[in-house]
């Protein structure tokens, strides 16, 4: 697989180089104690809707708020519960919250009753104006061409047509998770064909686990950017980048660049470990992009890191470099 990569002295422009920071804007963090994965959707009306994985994995609930940081004290309400048995009954994972075509949908991983690591990803649809209204319908699970370990589907529109980014075990046994890639024919349909942008292959990729997860997407100043997790969700659970001129096709894989680096990573001095599975949303202004992401305040974790439950959602501010990349800030307070 081919990726043109970025040079040191360019990667550390697209890190470093933000000329200011947004001090004004201040975060109550955490916005959500017990939150991995989480997910921020913004209405036009300026509503904020908070979705993520709740640590018992049986369930999904949704918040509302009229800021960030009123997500902190929103009631939160159940709108979803695993089955007993069969699919969709285990390891419900990483919700995602979109507005399609007048309707709510909601992408999610899970696992069987029988099976808690066979996990596909799986859809719910509402016709309701407010998703903490109305009824959530079962749409089924989203087909992919290999049958696999798949989870954490994010979907996106550009130039009128709408794609779906996911992680999947594409190479069997313990390859892990790559991100893949593919246009859609309707919300819960994928047309093909289905493209890998990014797998493991740097050291900081493959910590414990070899892992590609948690796309996230961005467009502005011309590209689209995709933040993507990766290692286990321990301390060495960090974020890469990957990005794509907003002109090329994405279904070729050869437009694709990636970070040789990751770009958001564990800072002992900031009591920030593991952070990322991160969504992107604005300021209620709209004139600042801020991130939506997990992270833990502690490194030592007491047995396996998915029974650990104290990743909790936080927010930030992401700068723009003069070159027009997202500048993570990496040694800077949320």
């Amino acid at each position: 697989m081919k990726f043109i990569r970025l040079s040191i002295l360019t990667l550390l422009a697209v890190v470093y180089s933000s000329q200011s920071y947004s001090q004004s804007i201040e975060f109550n963090n955490p916005i959500a104690e017990k939150r991995a994965d989480p997910w921020v959707y913004k209405t036009n009306s300026g509503e904020y809707y908070l979705i993520a994985t709740v640590p018992e994995y049986d369930r999904i609930v949704l918040r509302k708020a009229n800021s960030i940081n009123g997500l902190k004290e929103a009631k939160e309400k159940e709108i979803w519960h695993k089955h007993t048995t069969g699919v969709m009954a285990n390891h419900i994972w990483a919700p995602e919250l979109h507005r399609i075509d007048g309707k709510w949908y909601i992408y999610f991983a899970a696992g069987e009753a029988e099976n808690k690591w066979n996990i596909r990803i799986w859809v719910l649809s509402n016709p309701s104006a407010d998703p903490m209204q109305g009824k959530w319908t079962e749409e089924g699970q989203i087909k992919t061409k290999i049958d696999s370990f798949s989870l954490d589907a994010t979907t996106f529109v550009h130039n009128g047509k709408r794609y779906l980014i996911w992680a999947q075990n594409v190479r069997g046994g313990k390859h892990g998770t790559a991100l893949v890639l593919s246009e859609m024919k309707n919300p819960t349909t994928l047309t093909g064909p289905e493209i890998v942008i990014t797998e493991p292959e740097f050291g900081w990729e493959r910590e414990k686990y070899n892992v590609n997860e948690g796309p996230a997407v961005i467009q502005k100043n011309g590209k689209i950017f995709v933040s993507y997790s990766a290692s286990a969700t321990n301390h060495n659970y960090c974020m890469g980048l990957l990005w794509i001129n907003e002109n090329a096709d994405l279904l070729n894989v050869a437009n694709w660049n990636k970070s040789p680096a990751p770009v958001f990573y564990t800072n002992p001095d900031l009591k920030r470990y593991g952070p990322g599975h991160n969504s992107f949303t604005t300021s209620e202004d709209g004139k600042t992009t801020i991130m939506i992401y997990h992270a833990r305040d502690y490194k030592e974790i007491q047995g396996d890191e998915l029974s650990d439950v104290n990743r909790a959602t936080r927010a930030r501010v992401v700068e723009w470099t003069e070159s027009g990349f997202p500048d993570f800030m990496q040694n800077k307070k949320d």
